[in-house]
């Protein structure tokens, strides 16, 4: 993290910033934003910065603020920075205790990043449970939401992150346990895209009756569900079920959309991993007719977010980093530039790379008020006048 000055992390201090965004609404002009024990405790003038400077508490002036990022969703045990497929194997062989330092490790290069809160979105190890639990009360990790091990059908798609259940009883038993431990309970309910044909060729793992299950009997034990799902058949499924949340979505439609919408189904379109396999094909070797493959999947996601903006769609920034080439905490920033290049305006990208997280997650303050806690990026300068600033923040903070 490139920090350039620094602020008490407990206590009482003060930020006078030139602009901020509270995780919807942009903000010009001078304002004072006083934190005291880890909340924001009053919002005011320049008045109220020169009237804390009198007491004695320390003020910084200048700059910009804004909630912490959140990636919606990454798998912290991987390392998405190597794209040798020979080391990338090696890392999965490694054991428990090497690979929860890894996942350490790509919480630390989140948190440098501004990203003070991740979704971690399964590993069959529970590592993410397991640093969940540490970042509750260890300095230099970000907040973690943790999806623990996911649910997949037998001999399918999603052994490194999710256990096999057969049948509507294992199913049932399966969300009941895994909801003791987990924040949120995933579902495999597709394979993966298989780029040289440029579609989803495989069936759905499960049927909108099996579905329905799972979301009903992880809603019955207080936790919502996402489920990682790209083709026509598994998204009109997902969306039917009406699963908290479509992870990647890729083939997504108007009409899927549009139950999302009447379901309440947030979207986490997950650009990155589809992207950096077209902005650097030699990675996989894909050949040219693979790479235009690739183009028109993502210029058809493109054209399906700015659609799902429009719609009301609730919309969550996640990268998938720990895919090839899709490293913790810069590929925040990539995923942004992906929404920017749809066309979405930067408030829209933001707030669902901030405030629309922390609401789908329940958070009690989902943007920055009085009184919510403070997780937050200061930055050098406002990235509605040089989106760079919000690769270097000045400090971050994360809540408690």
């Amino acid at each position: 993290m490139n920090t350039t000055t620094r602020l008490p992390d407990s206590g009482e201090f003060a930020l006078v910033v030139e602009a901020w965004f509270d995780g919807e609404q942009a903000h010009s002009g001078p304002t004072t934003l006083q934190v005291a024990q880890g909340r924001l405790q009053a919002i005011g003038t320049e008045a109220l910065g020169a009237h804390l400077a009198e007491r004695g508490v320390p003020v910084q002036r200048g700059g910009f603020v804004m909630p912490g990022l959140v990636d919606a969703h990454a798998h912290l045990f991987l390392d998405g920075a190597s794209t040798d497929l020979a080391v990338r194997a090696a890392h999965l062989r490694q054991g428990v205790p090497e690979l929860t330092e890894a996942a350490r490790r790509s919480a630390r290069e989140a948190l440098a990043c501004g990203v003070t809160l991740v979704r971690d979105a399964g590993d069959r190890h529970g590592i993410n449970n397991t640093v969940r639990d540490e970042a509750r009360h260890t300095p230099g990790l970000p907040q973690v939401r943790s999806g623990g091990l996911g649910v997949k059908r037998p001999k399918r798609y999603g052994a490194f992150m999710a256990m096999d259940v057969a049948d509507a009883d294992a199913i049932r038993t399966s969300v009941q346990q895994l909801a003791t431990v987990n924040d949120e309970i995933k579902l495999i309910l597709t394979g993966i895209i298989d780029f040289e044909a440029g579609a989803v060729t495989d069936e759905p793992q499960f049927d909108l009756e099996s579905t329905r299950l799972a979301v009903q009997t992880a809603r019955a034990c207080g936790r919502n569900t996402f489920a990682h799902c790209s083709g026509p058949k598994g998204l009109a499924i997902a969306a039917e079920a009406g699963v908290g949340s479509i992870e990647h979505g890729f083939f997504m439609s108007p009409e899927v959309l549009a139950r999302m919408r009447d379901h309440q189904v947030a979207w986490t379109p997950t650009f990155c991993p589809v992207h950096a396999q077209w902005a650097r094909p030699e990675m996989a070797g894909w050949s040219t007719q693979t790479v235009g493959h690739l183009r028109r999947i993502l210029d058809q996601h493109a054209e399906q977010l700015q659609r799902a903006d429009a719609m009301g769609v609730t919309l969550l920034l996640g990268t998938d980093a720990g895919s090839m080439g899709v490293p913790h905490g810069l590929a925040v920033f990539d995923e942004i530039d992906r929404y920017l290049e749809a066309g979405l305006s930067l408030r829209a990208t933001l707030r669902a790379a901030t405030a629309n997280a922390r609401r789908h997650f329940g958070h009690t303050h989902a943007r920055l008020e009085v009184g919510a806690p403070w997780d937050a990026v200061w930055l050098a300068d406002s990235p509605f006048e040089r989106l760079a600033a919000l690769r270097t923040p000045r400090q971050v903070w994360v809540a408690r």
